[in-house]
């Protein structure tokens, strides 16, 4: 029998309002249901938010410290548990055994990250010009905040919203992505498990097209916080400045590295496919664009091919396969249509890029990795986010010329360069138009005590992990204390 899973509100499991459930199955093997969740309407939402309202007066009057504590349990928790999460990833949205025990060593990182930041000043004595005044800045917390998360990295990217929010005070109601229900209600039952106070976290799954409204439009939500689509995170940004609501988007990516002459091509093209193929390419800083000097481009291209050749493709909990299976049907389809689109757009497609049927895969949602080349600056390929396995050869004739076709897209979340020439690595750093920098480094992957986010269509609002979550999560105060009075 499949297992039902409920809301979590006000420290309650809670069959939806709606008595409707909705099911989610292994990428990797459609005919494998996880189990059934609940279908949640707006009068759930409500209901949540009611709860994180109600819950938000007692959990700010606490310290910071006395918050950190449960994130520090959390840590331990998770740590402890951290074989049955690592599963779970890989069962849910297909990420390798690998990536997937990374993402929750990352995440057990980011609760003692945060639970530490409890300890920190978040304020400043500023001097006066009269002398008989106090003058200092401090901060409170915005109240309930709502979270909407994606499914590619269904633990990490909840934990280091939630994390810095509740350290600083604030009450959560967190919406996850439809297709990763599971790591939702697992996160609940970690914050259950350490005795997180009523009402301070709250758990909805369904829809986002139901649910999204519903928490922006309460009155008692007073941030938003969202992972996800550009296009969705457009709506989210007018819906959110149109109700007077804090919010913060992390949204797409269009990443790309520039190969200089003098790069190391074994490991430019070794770090480039990590970057471009690690997850099927399901991540916002996933490189998608390689622009290399037409004077290295036949020797770069070849070993691309030569390595992307021996790549296994395969269920993620096989360690060695590390082309995995992509989220869903829709997906495979868009990835399938984008690759068709390039083709019929000019595009020499060098490797790859078909569905894959044989009997071990024929029940998953699996493509090759697909490598183009010749491409077009201008073409859909090399500005449009594919967000599956599939890398755009761009020549260039100069670094002039690669640092202008690098930033010619809308987007501006993550980028590269493979040189060792270290006054290019930091002109490059200087001049290109993206929120994270690598040099001769692999465009994914971040490190939770530095900002993440990006420029242009990338990213709006504050960003972040790091030392900057305080920013989003908290409203800053003037005071000024009157010493003679």
């Amino acid at each position: 029998m499949t297992k039902e899973f409920k809301n979590f509100i006000n420290n309650k499991w809670l069959d939806p309002i709606s008595e409707r459930y909705f099911e989610s199955t292994n990428p990797a093997d459609n005919s494998e249901v996880l189990g059934k969740f609940a279908s949640s309407g707006t009068e759930d939402a409500n209901l949540a938010i009611n709860s994180a309202f109600d819950a938000f007066g007692s959990w700010s009057s606490l310290s910071q410290l006395q918050r950190g504590e449960f994130l520090q349990k959390a840590s331990s928790w998770l740590e402890e548990n951290s074989q049955n999460y690592a599963d779970a990833i890989t069962k849910e949205c297909g990420k390798s055994i690998a990536e997937a025990k990374g993402e929750v060593g990352r995440s057990v990182a980011l609760l003692r990250y945060y639970a530490a930041q409890a300890s920190d000043p978040i304020g400043d004595v500023v001097p006066s010009v009269n002398p008989n005044i106090l003058l200092y800045t401090t901060r409170s917390p915005l109240g309930v905040v709502g979270m909407i998360t994606p499914w590619n990295f269904p633990l990490a990217i909840p934990i280091w919203k939630m994390a810095p929010a509740l350290v600083f005070g604030n009450t959560v109601v967190h919406k996850p992505a439809s297709s990763t229900p599971l790591l939702g209600s697992m996160i609940a039952a970690m914050w259950e498990s350490v005795g997180l106070p009523n009402g301070v976290y709250n758990l909805v799954t369904g829809a986002g097209s139901e649910l999204g409204d519903s928490i922006i439009d309460h009155p008692y939500t007073a941030a938003l916080s969202f992972t996800g689509s550009t296009y969705v995170g457009k709506n989210v940004a007018i819906k959110c400045a149109t109700n007077g609501m804090k919010y913060q988007l992390e949204m797409g990516g269009k990443n790309p590295v520039i190969i200089m002459p003098d790069a190391n091509l074994e490991q430019a093209a070794e770090v480039t496919l990590s970057g471009a193929m690690k997850y099927s390419g399901q991540k916002c800083t996933a490189t998608s664009r390689a622009i290399v000097s037409e004077e290295v481009k036949n020797e770069f291209n070849s070993i691309l091919l030569d390595k992307l050749a021996s790549m296994k493709i395969g269920n993620g909990m096989d360690p060695e396969n590390l082309i995995v299976p992509v989220i869903d049907t829709k997906s495979l389809s868009n990835i399938e249509n984008k690759i068709g689109q390039a083709v019929s757009e000019g595009g020499e497609l060098m490797f790859g890029g078909k569905v894959l049927k044989n009997d071990s895969l024929k029940n998953g949602n699996f493509i090759q990795p697909a490598l183009f080349g010749n491409v077009k600056p201008d073409s859909m390929i090399a500005t449009e986010e594919v967000f599956g396995p599939v890398l755009a050869l761009i020549n260039s004739k100069n670094y002039e010329d690669s640092l202008s076709i690098a930033n010619q897209t809308s987007y501006g979340l993550s980028a590269g360069i493979f040189t060792s020439n270290l006054n290019l690595a930091m002109d490059f750093a200087n001049k290109i138009n993206a929120g994270i920098v690598k040099i001769n480094g692999e465009t994914a992957g971040v490190e939770p005590q530095v900002p993440f986010g990006g420029m242009k269509e990338s990213s709006s609002g504050a960003r972040e992990q790091g030392k900057s979550a305080v920013d989003f999560f908290t409203q800053i105060k003037t005071v000024y204390v009157e010493r003679s009075a």
